[in-house]
């Protein structure tokens, strides 16, 4: 790569209260009222009373209602919040779940590319057909960042995707249950944020479900519901949010078994392929200066509209020299199936003239088949990119290569 080309992957070629006062008594003038009957202060006080109680509010109002609902002849106390729930998923299950929730991002046909999945035993993988339609690479992201390929098996009717892990993990995989679901147990949903955050939601029982539509966005697609015992008991599917089902365990056990029927294959032969589209923002590994968040946000629309193909709006973030030599047609022939990810700010240092280096280190997807991939699908890289001001913004002057590329399955 010469010193002013930018990174790119092997290339295919066809992100106070007031205080109360009492007023000071005074001998009053004038004819006196008669005295006041013992009952009448009785009354008074009764009712101030009631108020205090009612002023008191949720505690103790919410109390005596409570009290008055219980059943004479059990001790069940009935809820007016919402049905019985016969169990609940407790935290130290939920931590013990998520380390085999992983995100799925692949670069397709359609540009999609990004879910949920679910690592469940013999290295197979569950998620929405939907975030892989007609893919050219997938790999998977552990909580803890090891990044993996994937491989897909096939695609269900009603929109689960099974795959495969290529390689290992030392991640404990979830059980598929086995049984019916008590119909009032409680299920939580483990999905993804677009940012990559890992979010775990109660979604009520299966007497009583909570609307998916008001836990759901689209990375979440994929996700599994898991039970108290830590066991999968369906995963959300479907093209679009509002468009999103439950697919029960009872199916996926179908789905996953050996030699199964239930699912088909159908990988991408598109020429040029797409990651998510959603805006990259990198992370920043050094102090929050001025300097520090004005680089984030250029490499992070660099790299963001590098994602979604716009190369001729990546044209203004290059320095008038750089633009030169990387046009519009030199950016789409080296980026025709690349999808940048993860990327971290290492180091940020003022140059001369108020630009700036900044090393970057990231990660790019690419197709299996591209010029020079030699079967690989990702790789991590780490560059410096040398900025300079124009116009009184900063651009990139050039870029150059710190290490060589590494496979992203490289510890």
């Amino acid at each position: 790569m010469e010193g002013r080309e930018l990174p790119r992957p092997p290339r295919r070629i066809p992100a106070g209260a007031g205080s109360f006062t009492q007023l000071e008594s005074t001998t009053p003038h004038g004819p006196q009222p008669p005295p006041r009957q013992p009952w009448l202060f009785g009354r008074i006080l009764a009712g101030f009373i009631v108020l205090l109680i009612i002023v008191a509010g949720g505690v103790a109002t919410g109390w005596w209602i409570r009290s008055q609902s219980v059943d004479a002849t059990t001790p069940k106390v009935i809820d007016a919040a919402g049905p019985e729930v016969t169990d609940t998923v407790g935290p130290e299950v939920m931590k013990a779940a998520g380390q085999a929730v992983v995100r799925v991002l692949a670069t397709t046909c359609a540009g999609t590319g990004e879910a949920t999945g679910v690592l469940l035993d013999e290295g197979v993988i569950l998620t929405a057909t939907s975030a892989i339609r007609q893919p050219l690479s997938i790999v998977i992201v552990t909580p803890d960042n090891k990044i993996r390929r994937a491989n897909l098996l096939g695609n269900s009717a009603d929109g689960v995707a099974v795959m495969k892990l290529v390689g290992s993990l030392d991640t404990t995989p979830l059980p598929l249950a086995d049984g019916d679901l008590d119909p009032k147990a409680g299920r939580v949903l483990i999905g993804y944020t677009a940012s990559g955050k890992q979010t775990t939601q109660p979604i009520g029982t299966t007497d009583a479900p909570t609307p998916l539509s008001s836990v759901m966005n689209a990375t979440k697609l994929g996700g599994p519901l898991v039970d108290s015992s830590g066991r999968v008991v369906g995963v959300v599917v479907g093209n679009t949010v509002p468009e999103s089902a439950i697919v029960g365990a009872d199916k996926l056990r179908g789905y996953v078994a050996p030699g199964s029927t239930g699912i088909t294959a159908t990988l991408g032969t598109c020429a040029r392929s797409r990651g998510p589209q959603s805006a990259i923002v990198p992370e920043l590994q050094v102090a929050r200066t001025p300097l520090s968040l004005e680089v984030q946000r250029l490499l992070g629309r660099f790299l963001t509209l590098e994602n979604r193909h716009d190369f001729e709006t990546v044209q203004a973030l290059y320095s008038k020299r750089l633009a030169r030599s990387l046009t519009v047609t030199h950016d789409r022939q080296g980026h025709q199936t690349s999808y940048f990810f993860g990327a971290k700010v290492t180091e940020v240092n003022r140059s001369a003239k108020n630009g700036a280096f900044a090393r970057v280190s990231l990660n790019v997807l690419f197709s299996p088949i591209a010029t020079g991939a030699s079967g690989q699908t990702c790789n991590r890289l780490d560059y410096r990119y040398e900025l300079v001001r124009q116009g009184g913004k900063l651009v990139i002057d050039r870029a150059v290569a710190m290490s060589d590329s590494q496979a992203c399955e490289s510890e």
